[in-house]
């Protein structure tokens, strides 16, 4: 019989192993253990990519929305925020680039973008 001692996620446990054909234990390697991982919940995606027009305002980068702040048909003001973007564990705030009313939104909280893809559109 030999002894061993095991540490999994930082919690030890020591166990005796008999090995039932007689044989020489064999050193033991050490093998991380698989980690659990829980999949996350699926993101809205959009159905169709809207195609950019002079109006839009597109992702600078990919990531993930985190908040639409606006509706479709609220007034804004340039430098108000429409939307927050996360990307590299950073919230940008995507802001309107002039006074007008929203046209359209064309994502949603959760929904991930590549960059280039339609955020909104302000007229």
């Amino acid at each position: 019989m030999s002894k061993y001692r095991i540490t999994l996620n930082g919690k030890s446990y020591e166990m005796d192993v008999e090995l039932m054909d007689g044989s020489t234990p064999v050193t033991p390697v050490a093998k991380a253990a698989p980690a659990l991982v829980q999949a996350p919940a699926a993101a809205p995606k959009a159905s169709t990519p809207v195609a950019a027009t002079a109006g839009s305002t597109v992702a600078p980068m990919p990531g993930t929305i985190l908040k639409v702040s606006v509706n479709v048909g609220d007034a804004v003001k340039a430098g108000d925020s429409i939307v927050v973007l996360e990307a590299m564990k950073m919230e940008n705030d995507i802001t309107a680039p002039k006074d007008g009313v929203v046209k359209t939104i064309a994502v949603a909280k959760g929904q991930t973008v590549a960059k280039g893809d339609v955020l909104f559109e302000v007229e």
